[in-house]
């Protein structure tokens, strides 16, 4: 009988671990389907079962790529959904019938922070990442940091935006993070 108690535990909790993976793929493919694309992000565009039509490229400033049979596309300031869609449009019935396009972020643009840490400068975004969590890529915070609100510049609907932000908060691709001297 104990026996199977414990087989009943172990399988609930193999049950509720693939549900928590499942809400975290959701989470992170929502997150990547609403992101805004920007100068530095480097990208893959697949169409199935189409190879020639696979380009794989980092953005420039201007976020224009040349793209097969499309000619140049402005990729900056779009979502992926909306990159999909438009190639998916431009494609449709003079190359291919159904194309199942999907446009994937390999590489997210940098965030920078300066100010009150060990180690300012560039890093590499990785999703999910608090400003606390920043500060700990570079370096820690200073013995004079301030670490209860930082302020955050941001692009924001083509728009750059100073906020003052919690350390709890999560840092953007291209934000650019200062933290603050704290007053004694």
């Amino acid at each position: 009988m104990k026996v199977w108690n414990v087989v009943y535990k172990v399988l609930a909790l193999v049950a509720l671990l693939s549900f928590l993976q499942l809400n975290v793929n959701a989470y992170a493919q929502d997150q990547e389907s609403e992101y805004t694309l920007g100068s530095g992000d480097m990208v893959r565009i697949t169409v199935f079962g189409q190879d020639d039509l696979t380009v794989e490229t980092r953005l420039s400033n201007i976020g224009i790529i040349r793209y097969p049979f499309l000619g140049d596309i402005q990729l900056v300031g779009k979502t992926v959904n909306q990159v999909e869609l438009l190639i998916d449009e431009g494609l449709r019935g003079d190359y291919l019938v159904d194309p199942s396009v999907s446009v994937t972020v390999l590489e997210y643009r940098p965030f920078f922070i300066s100010g009150e840490v060990r180690k300012p400068g560039g890093y590499p975004f990785q999703p999910g990442l608090t400003i606390e969590k920043a500060a700990a890529l570079a370096g820690g915070y200073t013995e004079r940091a301030s670490k209860s609100v930082v302020e955050v510049r941001r692009s924001i609907g083509g728009n750059e935006q100073t906020i003052e932000m919690a350390t709890s908060e999560i840092v953007m691709p291209g934000d650019i993070i200062t933290v603050q001297q704290r007053f004694f």
